[in-house]
């Protein structure tokens, strides 16, 4: 098999995904043309004209209830994403295709208004980037994630945001009225402090560095801002536990999360084989370790196990995340949100009376 490196791409594997009933492969076809260099892929965004926006979940390990995504896919191209696979719903590759082929939902903002306004909505805090980065680079033109905030602002609905990019300062002004009213937290993720390895990994994310500053910035501007290490990958990230936690906390973080790598689907297969195209001599370490922490096999999709992992390196992991945070620190207090503050959207115009 040949491993591919498109530059500024995370994926090196175009697979398809899990319901195509059809498979290709690149072979030789007797014009010399199996070692010729493909094209870029170029990123292209499709308009999505969504129903509703605001999913509901009940998993007892999910610290919220609902979540919100204004894009289906990522430009960041994070080879170990957990979205991934939610690309093969459309008929299209869990691998670079997640990364290149976005959709965009511009009515997300007025799907969010018209759902807050029903008589039977209970307000409870709505999670921006559970599942694609809600600041990812196309957001810098769409800015539908900005909309969506001045809607949660104006009915003063909390939120939570998890992020790798630093575009979040863009947004400081309303992130600072929300916290305010305890409204509003974010976590940017940092996964490792090497430049190098984040450039391979996560190839259109922001830099560790930038990151970091944005942590600072937020925290300044008195928007409660945490850092989730995550994902911990054993023999490749795994090391720098400690001192990501550091960092962060020197930028002002006052609180911190973290999970184990996750595989499902397809993401399987498109992580060993980054793993083998970028760290040949690391890779059956890292997925042996990754076997021993999920009960021999390569995912594990149970709840209370599959952000943590279990075995003997899953709990020196957890307690090493414990005790630097508690050196630190960190996780000492926890905010909570303000719901009761929470004002219905008024959609028919007129003003109240009271």
């Amino acid at each position: 098999m040949k491993h591919e490196v498109s530059k500024g791409r995370g994926a090196t594997l175009q697979i398809e995904g899990r319901f195509e009933n059809v498979a290709r492969e690149r072979v030789d076809d007797g014009w010399d043309t199996a070692d010729e260099e493909l094209p870029p892929f170029k990123t292209t965004v499709t308009v999505e004209h969504a129903k509703s926006v605001i999913q509901r979940h009940d998993s007892p390990d999910l610290p919220f209830e609902y979540s919100l995504n204004a894009y289906r896919g990522c430009e960041h191209g994070c080879i170990y994403c957990y979205a991934r696979p939610s690309h093969s719903y459309m008929n299209l590759s869990p691998g670079l295709d997640f990364e290149t082929k976005l959709f965009a939902k511009p009515d997300a903002a007025k799907l969010l208004r018209a759902e807050l306004a029903k008589p039977g909505y209970q307000c409870s805090p709505i999670a921006l980037g559970a599942n694609t980065d809600p600041y990812q680079p196309i957001e810098r033109e769409w800015q539908i994630t900005r909309q969506i905030l001045q809607v949660l602002m104006s009915c003063k609905h909390p939120v939570s945001i998890i992020t790798k990019s630093a575009l979040v300062e863009r947004d400081i002004d309303l992130l600072a009225q929300l916290a305010r009213d305890n409204l509003v937290k974010v976590f940017v993720s940092i996964t490792t402090l090497d430049a190098e390895l984040a450039r391979k990994m996560e190839p259109r994310a922001a830099s560790p560095r930038r990151r970091l500053q944005a942590v600072r910035s937020l925290n300044e501007a008195g928007v409660p801002c945490g850092v989730m290490v995550a994902p911990v990958i054993p023999f490749l990230t795994d090391s720098e536990l400690e001192n990501v936690l550091q960092a962060a906390q020197e930028h002002g973080a006052r609180s911190a999360g973290s999970t184990l790598l996750r595989l499902p689907y397809e993401v399987k297969d498109l992580f060993k084989d980054w793993l083998v195209t970028h760290y040949p001599l690391k890779a059956e370490h890292v997925m042996s370790r990754m076997r021993e922490m999920r009960g021999g096999k390569e995912n594990d999709a149970n709840f209370g196990s599959r952000f943590s992992g279990q075995g003997l390196f899953a709990e020196l992991l957890a307690k090493r995340f414990k005790l630097t945070c508690e050196r630190l620190g960190m996780n000492r207090e926890r905010i909570s949100f303000d719901t009761t503050k929470f004002i219905k959207p008024n959609l028919s115009g007129q003003g109240s009376l009271f």
